[in-house]
């Protein structure tokens, strides 16, 4: 295990050695340290961490989640973009055999590369501000990928596993790649310096095989980005508007995908727009 004395015990400790490394918390990157151990438990505990592990750990921080990660895991790959962060980490865990650090960013990082081929779970206290993008990141990468279990902006996370009628362009792109579910919420004074919202901490497990073929991805999301651009709108409306396909035509390809043309595109789930995009392959002409 690794030795405990490594890091401070207490709040009051952690707030403490924030100042000694001169650290500000960047509004920008969406820093907020946490520091309350029950929620790092119950963290590692959600991401079901074993020795068999390898964990990738996105953000290490101080490394309050790090040092439970390695006392749960076979190794621990960090990665840390901030440079202040980044010394204080190596000369925490450095000495550690199962430790790797990796500086750099998140969003620029083949994870399937990193974990040179062997199944790898994702644990992370994501920052507000890049939270959404490296979830997409970490899926569209992904290689062999066990789970992804993140800590989010609250509104975030139930974007990411919404439901019809509260589907998004975010929810659509996450649930093409992976299933998930809550494990969760995270308070504002787990962390220094608070946050004025809510976290969540949420699971996601990739699909087998991603529904849409990589090669289709793009157009498939053209479909969908289409359909989400004038949300006040219907999706015959919407999907004119953005295609110039006649609105006509639009209609019958809806109709023969099973879809009411007068839905609106935050209503349809994962399977109508597969669905649609069959048809669409099908049956729509060029603009």
């Amino acid at each position: 295990m690794t030795d405990l004395r490594r890091l401070p015990t207490k709040k009051r400790e952690w707030i403490r050695l924030i100042d000694e490394l001169g650290l500000r918390p960047s509004k920008g990157r969406g820093q907020n340290f946490l520091l309350d151990p029950e929620v790092i438990h119950a963290i590692a505990k959600s991401a079901d961490v074993s020795r068999d592990d390898l964990v990738i750990e996105i953000g290490p921080g101080l490394g309050i989640l790090t040092q439970e990660l390695l006392n749960r895991a076979g190794s621990v790959t960090a990665i840390e973009i901030d440079a202040l962060l980044a010394p204080h980490i190596r000369a925490t865990f450095g000495d550690l055999s199962q430790f790797t650090l990796v500086e750099g960013d998140a969003l620029a990082v083949d994870f399937a590369e990193l974990s040179h081929g062997r199944p790898y779970r994702i644990v992370a206290n994501l920052p507000y501000s890049a939270g959404a993008a490296i979830v997409n990141r970490v899926l569209a990468t992904g290689g062999p990928l066990r789970t992804a279990t993140v800590m989010l902006q609250k509104e975030v996370g139930k974007r990411i596993l919404a439901e019809p009628p509260d589907m998004s362009i975010l929810a659509v792109a996450v649930q093409v790649m992976a299933s998930g579910w809550e494990n969760f919420v995270v308070p504002p004074e787990a962390f220094w310096p608070p946050p004025t919202v809510d976290s969540i901490v949420i699971t996601l497990e990739p699909h087998p095989e991603p529904l849409v073929d990589a090669d289709e991805q793009a157009a498939f999301f053209a479909l969908v980005n289409s359909g989400f651009r004038h949300k006040r709108k219907n999706l015959a409306n919407s999907l004119h508007d953005e295609t110039r396909i006649a609105k006509s035509e639009i209609t019958a390809i809806l109709e023969s995908a099973g879809i009411d043309p007068n839905r609106r595109a935050q209503t349809l789930a994962v399977e109508d727009w597969l669905g649609l995009f069959a048809e669409w392959k099908r049956a729509a002409p060029q603009p």
